[in-house]
Parts: structure tokens; C-alpha cells; sequence
């Protein structure tokens, strides 16, 4: 066995010990990102090629720093996305949200489907979305200056449109032409904050987690939002947590102009994410 692989077979036991979910994956990625090659090419790493910086960021991860503040990116569908502190780190489970609201885009047979999604953090769900529905437009809405920052890196160069305002007011000029509204808003508990994996809870913005005594304060809000934006027929596709699932289709209630309101699987088969459709008149 190479240096490389030595080391992180112990980085690996490491990171286990500290209680990192992922200890294997985790060890093998600083090790590609100090060493600059992918994860599938450590094994060809010349010995005289290790990195003593390995166990700087080793250490960093130990002590449940995000892996993606410290090697600055995140992996999202077909995107490598800019993070780092003052940002939400998109999560595998909000891939298949957003695979469910292209697969229903899709199937509106729209030309040119206008998009808005609503707290982008970094902008992952905006940008796969302008990326994987090709002439879409999509505007992205953000409040928090940190998070906007990481945002602009990521968009540019892109079509998504970004605008630096509250989701629960923004884009009048929009109102009743989107046809899909989408958002992985705050929805964790006040009452959970202990719970919550150290590397959310210390290094994800608060703004990004917290909604209130029951965690659907903002998702309330964006209900009126989302309504007040679709056109007749339009879509639109809340994140929430696995706890929630039940409580937030009932937001969506026939007498507030929706119809179709319904729940939908993670990967791991666990309630993620609500959809309803904006009732024509």
C-alpha cells in the first residue's frame, strides 16, 4: 500500500472516532483535494508526493468543520458549486426535490418555463435547473448578504437571474406568470437546535436553518408567495424535514387556492419534500 492510502485508511479511523457520518468518503476527498487529483486516482500518488497538509485538514474535518468549507466546493446533480462559510451546503436529499420539479416541467410542455426559486443559498437548485432545463429562465431570490456572496460567484456566467430580496415579498413584477416555484427554505425547530449535527448548527447560517417553534414559519409564508407568483396550473415544490412530512401538504389547503397537494419520498424513502398545484380559477 502506497503512503497515501496508508494515511488515509488512519485519517479514515479518525474521522469514525469523532463521530463524522461518512468517515471513509470524507478522508478520500481531502486527500484528492490537497493532492489534486480525483478520489479514484490516490492509489497513483508517489510516495515522496504526500502532503503533510493532509492532516491539517484532516484535522479541521475531526473537529466537524464542513467538508465542504474546506475544500471550497460542493457536488450537486451535474454542478461543482463554490461554499464555504456564510453559505447553506446544499445536501444529497435536495437532488431528488429538484429532479422531481424538472420531471414536472418538463411535463407542462411549456417552451420557455419561467422558474423562481425562492432562499437559493448558493444557488444549486437554480442552477441545475437553468442548466438542466435548457431554455428555461430562472430567477433566483436570496435575503442574506453572506449567503448572496457565494451565490454571485456560482451564477455567473450563467442564465440564472439573481435578486437580493425577502423571499416572502419578492418579484411582484412576476406575480401570476411563474410556472414553477421552488425552495428549500429554514425549517428546523427552534425547539431541535440541540439535535442538530454540529457541522449545521456551528457553521450553517442560522438564517438557513431556524423557522420558528414548529420549524413552518417561513415555508407559511412562502405558501402566499408561491401563490401569489404561479400562474393557474403552476406548480410549486417545498423541501421540508423528514418529521414533517404530513404537516406541510395541509398548507396547501383547496380553500387557499391549491389543489393537488401532496408528499414525496427522499432516497432513503423518508417524507422530503411537499408539492401542490395552483388551483385555476
Amino acid at each position: 500500500m502506497n503512503v497515501l492510502l496508508a494515511e488515509v485508511a488512519q485519517a479514515t479511523q479518525r474521522l469514525a472516532d469523532a463521530g463524522v457520518p461518512s468517515p471513509r468518503f470524507d478522508a478520500e476527498e481531502l486527500a484528492a483535494f490537497v493532492h489534486g487529483v480525483k478520489r479514484g486516482e490516490l492509489h497513483g500518488v508517489p510516495d515522496a508526493d504526500f502532503d503533510a497538509r493532509y492532516w491539517e485538514a484532516v484535522a479541521r474535518r475531526e473537529a466537524r468543520e464542513p467538508l465542504q468549507h474546506i475544500t471550497g466546493r460542493a457536488f450537486f446533480r451535474y454542478l461543482e458549486l463554490q461554499v464555504g462559510p456564510g453559505v447553506f451546503v446544499p445536501r444529497p436529499e435536495t437532488e431528488s426535490v429538484v429532479g422531481w420539479a424538472i420531471d414536472a416541467v418538463r411535463a407542462m410542455d411549456v417552451v420557455e418555463p419561467l422558474i423562481v426559486d425562492l432562499c437559493t443559498g448558493s444557488g444549486a437548485i437554480a442552477l441545475a435547473l437553468a442548466q438542466e432545463v435548457p431554455r428555461s429562465t430562472v430567477h433566483a431570490v436570496e435575503l442574506d448578504e453572506g449567503a448572496l456572496r457565494w451565490a454571485r460567484k456560482n451564477v455567473e456566467g450563467s442564465r440564472v437571474v439573481l435578486h437580493h430580496a425577502d423571499a416572502l415579498t419578492a418579484l411582484p413584477e412576476l406575480d401570476g406568470q411563474a410556472d414553477l416555484v421552488i425552495s428549500n427554505p429554514p425549517y428546523i425547530p427552534l425547539t431541535e437546535w440541540e439535535y442538530v449535527a454540529p457541522e449545521a448548527r456551528d457553521h450553517d447560517p442560522q438564517l438557513a436553518l431556524f423557522s420558528g417553534e414548529d420549524g413552518l414559519d417561513v415555508i407559511r409564508g412562502l405558501e402566499r408567495t408561491a401563490h401569489r407568483l404561479l400562474r393557474p396550473g403552476g406548480v410549486v415544490v417545498i423541501e421540508h424535514a423528514d418529521t414533517q412530512g404530513g404537516q406541510v401538504p395541509w398548507i396547501f389547503t383547496e380553500e387557499r387556492g391549491w389543489a393537488d397537494a401532496a408528499d414525496h419520498p427522499d432516497l432513503n424513502n423518508r417524507p422530503r419534500f411537499a408539492t401542490a398545484r395552483k388551483a385555476m380559477p
